[in-house]
Order: C-alpha cells, then sequence, then structure tokens
C-alpha cells in the first residue's frame, strides 16, 4: 500500500510504502500527486519511505512507475529514497548517473535528512 506523507515540504510529492504495492496504487496515488506537484512547481522533488521490500512491488506497480518515471523524464529534479535495504540505496544513488536530477538513497535514520535534500 502507497500513502502520501503529510510531513514533508510543499515541493515534494512523498509516499510511504508498506507491506503489498500494486498497479492501483500508482494509479490512484501516486500519479495523481506528483502530476499535481509537476504542475505547480515545474519539476519534480520525489519522496519515498521504503517500509516493505522491493520484492512486495506487484509486477503492475513496477510498470507503473516505469512509465511515470518516463513520461516525465526531463522533469524529475531530486529523487530520495528511504529504505533500509542497501541495495535501494545503492541503485537509487547509481541512478544519478543515467536520469536527469539527482537521486539520493537515504537510511531510514536519515529521513530528516531526506526530507530537507529533496525538497532543496
Amino acid at each position: 500500500m502507497i500513502e502520501v506523507l503529510n510531513d514533508v515540504a510543499l515541493n515534494v510529492a512523498g509516499f510511504r510504502a508498506t507491506g503489498r504495492v500494486s498497479k492501483d496504487d500508482y494509479e490512484t496515488i501516486v500519479k495523481p500527486v506528483v502530476e499535481s506537484k509537476l504542475q505547480s512547481a515545474g519539476k519534480i522533488h520525489f519522496l519515498l519511505y521504503l517500509e516493505t521490500d522491493v520484492a512486495n512491488f506487484s509486477a503492475g506497480a513496477w510498470i507503473e512507475d516505469g512509465l511515470l518515471g518516463l513520461k516525465h523524464f526531463t522533469k524529475w529534479h531530486k529523487m530520495a529514497i528511504v529504505s533500509d535495504q542497501e541495495g535501494v540505496r545503492t541503485f537509487t544513488d547509481a541512478f544519478s548517473f543515467v536520469a536527469p536530477g539527482e537521486a539520493k538513497g537515504f537510511t531510514t535514520s536519515e529521513y530528516e535528512e531526506a526530507k530537507e535534500w529533496v525538497a532543496s
């Protein structure tokens, strides 16, 4: 399940993922918030706090994630992924080399730092 984070800056599309994440989560929660932030700011500041293993994302969720990323490929400004899964943080850090904008992985103990970084 994905829920919107309410403790992030106004320019940030922030989400918390728990349990099983589905295509519907992306279509009904993530996509509308990202689109709204893009309309108001002209670029995307994205924060995802993972409280679930990436294996809990359905194939449909991964497809929707990829499509959303490609649709606004040049509009991604900052992406912060908060997770205690080392592989997720490593992938996120490496993503900056292939995508516009900056991507950075944070541990759950660095959540406050992640919120500040992604909002700037």
